[in-house]
This record gives structure tokens, sequence and C-alpha cells, in this order.
């Protein structure tokens, strides 16, 4: 393990016995299907797909600046404890350079049996519904079923999972409104869990990077996805994934601007609610409601929070530049992060909303003129199909620049524009 990996886990993560880190669920999670885990108040981490991972281990030093921070790479593995919850711990990797793709269910280690103590966090993990096992597992002790109970007064979860645009109260400690969950990040952990669960007869071991969290400065982070491109599917697709991302671009905003709405959380201060907006609903929206959804995520209830977009702009500007001189690469069903806090400090400095002693380049956009300005974060994430000439084993070498994205980012500048421009509350 490397001297930094080491030093991230032992200052960033929740300690666990035998030099793991307890996994706890990331609530900002607003869209995309990977199950999204955080490692730290710094540091999430993902299940690691190969060609994501090549893409962090090289990226173009001009594009630095507008991806999150890779960390490195961690072994995760589920653990009950004497009462039969369930928990994840990551592990460092005793070698980075080995076999680092989750492709063989059986190619792992042996499953670890040794049972580790709670350690007083047992809150804040994340456990699920009970799921009706089979008789033959009905016959184990009614511990194991704990696996999947979830703290129901937190959250109904079968009914938040029809919703496509939910409110919820945000539970106020000292002051600072406090987010407990988060209807997608939750669906995307059940079925993650499950999946990890289903598969632990043969193996007991999963490969996650490790990325810098961009809303660990934010006190009520507002994040919006946005998909990004005219297209979705990676040069790999099957003929069936293919038509269906074609079909999925063709019927919402995706191939008429390049770019749609894939998941929304935004603080709305009036009335101290969260407002969250799913990928379902986003695939519905024409490009009025498109707008609309743009309008809703800079508007905290009582005003549309102008001051916002300009630093947007400019770092949506500066990140088409990037994209113009970035040859060969397109980048698939990629997302764009917009973030900012819905709960901006009364004064001019707080020691949160300091930069971390990352690269400055991963610091986020400060909006001109005094200290008290509005920060905001611009980033593209999910680089699961993203191809380059420089990869040597695809099947097709793009030549220029990716025009989709590009696309899609030149009409969110125009967007956005007519917002700054015209917009009166």
């Amino acid at each position: 393990m490397s001297p930094a990996l080491e030093a991230l886990m032992q200052a960033d993560g929740t300690p666990y016995p035998g030099k793991g880190v307890m996994l706890e669920p990331f609530v900002h999670q607003v869209g995309g299907h990977s199950c999204v885990l955080r490692f730290g108040e710094q540091t999430i981490c993902k299940p690691l797909i190969p060609r994501e991972h090549q893409f962090y281990k090289s990226l173009p030093p001009e594009m630095r600046k507008f991806t999150p921070q890779y960390k490195g790479v961690v072994s995760v593995s589920f653990e009950e404890d004497e009462e039969g919850n369930l928990c994840l711990i990551a592990y460092p990797l005793h070698s980075e350079s080995g076999d680092l793709e989750n492709k063989d269910p059986s190619a792992d280690c042996e499953p670890k049996t040794k049972m580790l103590k709670w350690s007083n966090k047992k809150q804040s993990t994340l456990l699920l519904e009970n799921d009706n096992y089979s008789k033959e597992r009905a016959r184990h002790s009614r511990k194991e079923d704990k696996i999947m109970s979830y703290n129901r007064d937190e959250v109904v979860v079968q009914q938040q999972q029809q919703a496509e645009v939910l409110y919820f109260s945000l539970e106020k400690g000292n002051v600072v409104p406090q987010i407990k969950h988060n209807p997608w990040s939750l669906k995307c952990h059940q079925q993650h869990l499950q999946r990890m669960k289903e598969n632990a007869k043969h193996r007991n071991q999963y490969k996650f990077i490790l990325l810098e969290n961009l809303t660990w400065r934010y006190t009520v982070p507002c994040v919006l996805d946005l998909k990004m491109g005219t297209r979705q599917h990676g040069d790999d697709a099957s003929e069936e994934k293919k038509a269906n991302q074609i079909r999925k671009c063709q019927q919402s905003t995706s191939a008429s601007i390049g770019v749609r709405l894939c998941g929304m959380q935004v603080y709305q201060s009036d009335s101290g609610q969260l407002m969250f907006m799913n990928k379902y609903h986003g695939r519905k929206l024409t490009l009025a409601g498109f707008k609309e959804a743009l309008y809703q995520f800079f508007h905290n209830g009582r005003r549309l929070r102008r001051e916002l977009l300009s630093p947007v702009l400019r770092r949506l500007r500066e990140m088409q530049a990037a994209l113009e001189a970035c040859e060969s690469y397109r980048f698939y069903s990629s997302s764009l992060l917009i973030i900012y806090d819905g709960d901006p400090p009364r004064t001019p400095t707080r020691p949160r909303h300091r930069a971390s002693s990352n690269s400055g380049s991963s610091r986020p956009s400060h909006g001109s003129g005094e200290a008290s300005s509005p920060v905001v974060d611009v980033r593209m994430i999910d680089f699961a199909h993203t191809t380059c000439r420089h990869y040597g084993e695809d099947s097709v070498v793009h030549e220029g620049q990716d025009s989709g994205f590009i696309f899609g980012l030149q009409n969110l500048i125009t967007i956005i524009s007519q917002l700054e421009d015209h917009s009166t509350d």
C-alpha cells in the first residue's frame, strides 16, 4: 500500500478493527446506477470498472481540474456483526499492480470468516429491508434476516422508489440541516448489496476506486447530475444495449440538445425541505421542462440564486475549451455535476469551506469579489464507457473532439445564460 493511501485510510476514514475503514451510504448521490459509498469526509468509493480506472490513471493534465481527484484502490468486503447486521469494510490492497478487474466472481480471495465487533456506528450504516429468503435459509437464526432491515422510521423505501419527484424535511441539528437519506442513493445501495449478498458463496472481496468527495465542503450540498452528449452507448455495447440507449436519447432532450437531467437534489430554504428529482423524471422532460428544472435547481424557494450563474458559466466555458483540445476522447454516458451550497455561510469565512490539501486544480471555482462570494463546483464524472486512442485495445479509434458532449455543453451554457439575462422572480 502506498504511503499516501495509508495516510488517507488513517486520517479520512472511520476506523474498523483490523486496519479497515467502515463504509457508509453516500447520501448525495442523485444519479447513476453504481453504488457510491462514503469512505471518509473527503473521499468516496465506487466499484472499480477497468476502463474508468484506466481513465483516471492516464488523465490528461488539462482535464484534472474538471474531474474528481483519483486517490487509489481498496478491497471491499462485507462482514456481519454479532447481531447479524451487515457492514461494508474497505481494506488496503496487497498489490495495486495485480488484477484489478471485477469480473470473475470465483477469482477473488476466500471470504473472511472472522466475526468483527460493531464500532458504535450502527445508526449510520446501511441496512436493508427483510427479503423473504428461501425455506432453506429460514432455518437460520433471525439475526441473519436483519441484514435486510432498514430503519423504517427514517424512510419508506418501497413508496419512494415509485415517485420521481420527492420532498423531504431536513433534520435540524445545531442549526445546520442534516441530510439523513436520499431515495436514489438508497435504491442503488439496496440493489448493490443484494447482488453482493447473492454472490457471497463465491466471493467476498471487491475492488473499489477511491475518489474525491466533491460535496464535502458544503453544509447542504445542492447537486445537479446531467447526462451529457447525444450518444450514450459505448463502442463495445451489445446491439440490444445500443438500441436501448439510442431510444432513451431520442425520447429525451439528449438527442435535441445533447444533455438531459439524470438527477437533482436542491435545498429550499423557505420550507426547509430538500427536493429530489430522479432520472426517470429527467427522461420525460421536454426542452421547456428541462429549462424549468434548471431554474428550480438555482432557486432556493425564495429567490433565484443569480450570484451562482456567472461562476457556473465561467467553469463550463473553461471545460469546453479543455474538451475542444482533447483529441480522440469520447465520453459516452459521462455526466456533469454542478454543486453549490444550499445553506451558504453567513460570515465571510468558515473553516469547513476552506480548500482541502488537494492540489489547487481541484478546488471549486469562486465567484469574484469578497471572501463570502458563492462557491460552485462543476465536474465530469462516470467514465465507464470513455474511449481514447491511447487505450490501445479498443476496436474503434475516434478522431477529433467529442462533438456530442461539446454540443451539450454549448446548449447548457446558452440556457444558463438565458436564466442570467432574462429571469425575474
